[in-house]
């Protein structure tokens, strides 16, 4: 069913909404190597030949039994209605999205964190879809040449290898992904949604002045931060908001204490996940006297955003009018 090449040395050689998405999946078929003419019975749109970060891969068919490790790239695939596709999904860093819980209590959870090789060849997977790269560790045996070798392909979330995340890039993501499914269809309506709840959101906040803010994911000898490549930077710039760290080059991104201060944001946006608590984070920010005099924490002016909504995932269009909420509540609208 699926044909691949790893780019790189010689890669030339080598390598509503609800009812849209109840649209039937095309049927399964083989088909013929990229370039040739289609075989007898295969389904529409196929042969399709995709590059994603650094691999290319020709699908005769649409994957049967896909893996999905990290929250967003399994969002992607129950958004488009293609939970009867997955052999299995891992890794949450919060609550499945709650119009997405009913599809979602059908797939099989291979594993709390990511799943061991062993684990994840056990589901019998034809298709691996990961939200980070350390999804595909090599140190586990996960890498993706290692997948691809034993007739398993594979996909990597693009805000992993894209040096500027914007909408344009969820746009690819989603369209890719339903392509690969035999569903492009669905992933037009899904993008069409979302467009619609952005346009929304930026009309109710014209004119509004941009507030600064700084993100805190993490830390403490140094302050983990979203800086200006990541989708994250999108959708504070969507929501009203100035990203104080947009001029580093990452989406992720350790700054120093100092330059919060020097920067002096009017919010905090405090990513929420993992073990550590918002009110952990809140106490953290408080209690350290060199931040004392920053606006954000004399007045405690804090806005919260889980980290699955941060990323690159169906929850943009989400985080962003929830963010816009948070900073400009008398902005309402409709």
């Amino acid at each position: 069913m699926i044909r691949t090449r790893r780019a790189g040395a010689g890669r030339a050689a080598r390598g509503a909404l609800t009812a849209l998405l109840l649209i039937p999946l095309a049927a399964c078929g083989t088909g013929p190597r990229a370039g040739g003419a289609p075989a007898q019975g295969s389904p529409a749109g196929f042969p399709y030949t995709v590059a994603n970060c650094g691999v290319q891969t020709t699908f005769t068919a649409p994957p049967e039994r896909a893996v999905t490790m990290n929250q967003h790239v399994t969002e992607v695939m129950l958004a488009l209605g293609l939970q009867n596709r997955m052999a299995g999904t891992a890794y949450l860093d919060d609550e499945i999205l709650p119009r997405y819980r009913k599809a979602y209590k059908g797939v099989e959870v291979l594993a709390d964190k990511y799943p061991s090789k062993e684990v994840l060849l056990a589901a019998g997977p034809d298709f691996v879809y990961g939200g980070y790269a350390s999804a595909f560790d090599k140190t586990e045996g996960r890498d993706r040449a290692a997948l691809e070798d034993g007739g398993v392909s594979t996909r990597l979330n693009l805000e992993s290898c894209t040096d500027h995340t914007d909408v344009a890039t969820l746009h690819k993501e989603i369209r890719q992904v339903a392509r690969v499914f035999g569903v492009p269809q669905r992933g037009e309506a899904l993008i069409e949604a979302q467009d619609k709840q952005l346009a929304a959101t930026a009309k109710r906040l014209e004119g509004t002045e941009k507030t600064r803010v700084f993100v805190y994911d993490s830390g403490e000898g140094s302050a983990f931060t979203a800086g200006g490549a990541g989708i994250g930077n999108e959708i504070l710039r969507r929501a009203g908001a100035r990203n104080v760290f947009a001029d580093v080059d990452k989406p992720f991104a350790d700054v120093s204490w100092e330059k919060v201060v020097q920067r002096a944001p009017d919010v905090v946006v405090i990513y929420d996940y993992g073990g550590t608590t918002v009110a952990q984070k809140k106490k953290r920010l408080l209690r350290d006297p060199a931040l004392a005099d920053v606006p954000a924490v004399k007045h405690r002016r804090f806005a919260v955003l889980p980290l699955s909504s941060a990323v690159l995932g169906p929850r943009v269009p989400d985080a962003v009018d929830d963010l816009a909420r948070q900073l400009h509540p008398r902005r309402k609208g409709a």
